[in-house]
């Protein structure tokens, strides 16, 4: 499930997963995209009822023409935005983490192709994401992949010491 000449693969997340992508996690926490407080033991499982495997794929290295060597190169969450049937033609990114050893590889986008892909395939029609205002690379990758501002929450988390926007974006699936 990747795409042709990438120097890796996009799979569904595994039981198996937890660790490394709890591991992943608390290596990439940042305020430029984190709004929870920063990680610290006892950790919590990556997995719970909520945040099931199954609403996450998986990036991991291609090595020598076998898939994975054992790292995981990011990871991406998509999930329906809320339980009501009236809305379950939406699919929202929920979270996305890239590895800072596989940054500049094409981790994220492929990642954020491979979730339009998986939400098409349960039908939805439409994927939204919330993006810090100030996370401008991510902004950027969001724009370039076809997502579209829909909304600015202004000052609506306070960081690292100040105000910072919520930015509501969306992507149609369809044509």
């Amino acid at each position: 499930m990747s795409e042709p000449g990438t120097p890796f693969v996009i799979r569904p997340a595994q039981g198996t997963d937890d660790t490394a992508l709890a591991e992943l996690d608390r290596a990439t926490w940042s305020t430029l995209h984190a709004v929870q407080p920063r990680p610290v033991p006892p950790y919590r499982p990556f997995f719970d009822e909520a945040h099931p495997p199954e609403q996450h794929l998986v990036a991991e290295p291609v090595t020598e023409g076998a898939v994975g060597d054992g790292r995981i190169a990011g990871y991406i969450r998509v999930c329906a935005p809320t339980p009501l049937s009236c809305n379950q033609h939406v699919r929202q990114i929920q979270g996305l983490a890239v590895a800072d050893w596989a940054r500049g590889l094409g981790v994220a986008r492929a990642l954020l192709r491979a979730a339009g892909d998986a939400a098409r395939r349960e039908g939805a029609v439409r994927l939204t994401l919330r993006v810090l205002g100030h996370n401008t690379p991510a902004r950027r990758l969001y724009e370039s992949e076809g997502y579209t501002v829909e909304g600015v929450l202004p000052g609506e988390f306070f960081l690292a010491g100040r105000y910072v926007d919520d930015v509501l974006m969306g992507c149609p699936l369809t044509g």
